[in-house]
């Protein structure tokens, strides 16, 4: 499960990209200064949403409560529809994580996931659009988790489940719950995402 993911453009750079792919993005809360950093679960991050008809963009929580206070960071989207509550969160990349190759190690492997240039995510300049969904929680207000299904043929070595990955011209009928999420929240074709070995800092 996607418990850490890598954020590295601006919002300008974000912005001109949804333009291209004639989906203006609206700031109700003020454009947002989107440091490039690695998110982890808790943190703050920026989502794309539909608000009456209007995709904005806002900040908000990875991951809310769940029973017994574990965060829910990835929820399962198997023969889910979710009428409401979709959003898109923006990412240049997402970590999974292996057993070390090395059995004196104690510290898994980390895998980073890109966009490939070549593949059906190549047009975005590498900005991957994750399938989320946000929810009102008491405790933390609004947050979100990213949706997980099956992995495509990329990611099916490392890690028995996947988040959904969009390709950029799926990203605006997300955003659309009279879209059957069973259209859109399919695996990747093989070849969609390159995979390296992420080193740690």
């Amino acid at each position: 499960m996607c418990n850490l993911y890598t954020q590295a453009k601006s919002v300008d750079e974000v912005a001109k990209i949804f333009r291209d792919l004639q989906v203006p993005i609206a700031f109700p809360e003020g454009a947002p200064n989107l440091a490039p950093r690695d998110i982890a679960i808790t943190d703050p991050a920026p989502i794309v949403r539909s608000a009456a008809g209007v995709q904005e963009m806002v900040v908000r929580r990875w991951s809310w409560p769940g029973p017994g206070g574990r965060p829910v960071y990835n929820f399962r989207s198997d023969g889910r529809q979710f009428p409401s509550g979709r959003c898109l969160i923006v990412a240049d990349g997402f970590y999974e994580f292996t057993a070390p190759a090395d059995p004196r190690q104690k510290r898994k492997d980390r895998w980073l996931f890109t966009a490939a240039a070549d593949g059906v995510l190549g047009g975005t300049t590498g900005l991957l659009g994750i399938a989320g969904l946000v929810r009102t929680q008491p405790d933390v207000e609004e947050a979100f988790t990213m949706l997980t299904a099956e992995p495509g043929p990329d990611v099916a070595p490392y890690h028995a489940r996947q988040v959904c990955v969009l390709p950029p011209d799926c990203w605006q009928r997300w955003l659309d719950p009279q879209v059957p999420a069973s259209e859109l929240l399919t695996p990747l074709p093989a070849g969609s995402l390159l995979v390296r070995p992420a080193v740690r800092s």
